[in-house]
């Protein structure tokens, strides 16, 4: 299985990063276990010209979404801006889904988009033994989608798009049978980077 860096490692790395190429770095707080807070988004930088890492959410989802409500945050490290093209590989990205573990029946995926990039969440049942960040990689930077149980790519909106935009804030209710899941962003690179959770469904 592959090993999963905690996002308390993520960001103490991109901050040291940041201070060793002489830039400044944002206030970043981790809740209890290591978990992002700061607000409803997860990961929230200072608002000063030098702050960087979380860009500032302009929308929220609908506070009475179906079932139970699950907090995905997108996150690109060490960014300041919105940055065009495609990602490359290398690039430091992380996904991270709060809480980890719901029950079976309906669930309401909501996906704060605090990175600077346009990300996506597709929902993939992971076989039997697999774990995150196991799935093959094709030469287009993806992973195989069959077998999606839904999508929250529209900004602002619920369902499938063009992708979250930076900022914005995409949702999606599926229906979940007990078992193991990835949450993953499929666009090019982004599934190689680090953006991939895994999300436990209990009877």
């Amino acid at each position: 299985m592959a090993r999963r860096v905690s996002p308390r490692s993520w960001l103490a790395a991109a901050a040291a990063g940041a201070v060793l190429a002489g830039c400044s770095t944002t206030n970043v707080t981790l809740g209890p276990g290591g978990g992002m807070s700061g607000g409803r988004s997860g990961l929230r930088a200072a608002s000063t010209p030098a702050a960087h890492m979380a860009a500032p959410l302009s929308c929220n989802a609908p506070a009475d979404l179906p079932g139970e409500r699950v907090t995905v945050t997108l996150v690109d490290m060490g960014m300041s801006r919105m940055m065009g093209g495609v990602a490359p590989m290398g690039a430091r990205m992380l996904l991270t889904a709060e809480p980890a573990t719901v029950h079976s029946g309906q669930v309401s995926l909501v996906v704060d988009n605090t990175g600077w990039r346009t990300h996506e969440l597709v929902v993939l049942p992971l076989a039997a033994g697999a774990g995150a960040g196991q799935r093959v990689v094709g030469s287009d930077g993806k992973v195989d989608e069959t077998g999606s149980l839904g999508e929250a790519s529209r900004s602002c909106a619920a369902g499938a798009g063009d992708g979250i935009v930076s900022g914005a804030v995409g949702w999606v209710t599926v229906t979940l049978s007990p078992g193991h899941y990835e949450l993953v962003c499929n666009l090019q690179n982004h599934y190689a980077n680090g953006m991939r959770q895994a999300l436990v469904v209990t009877g």
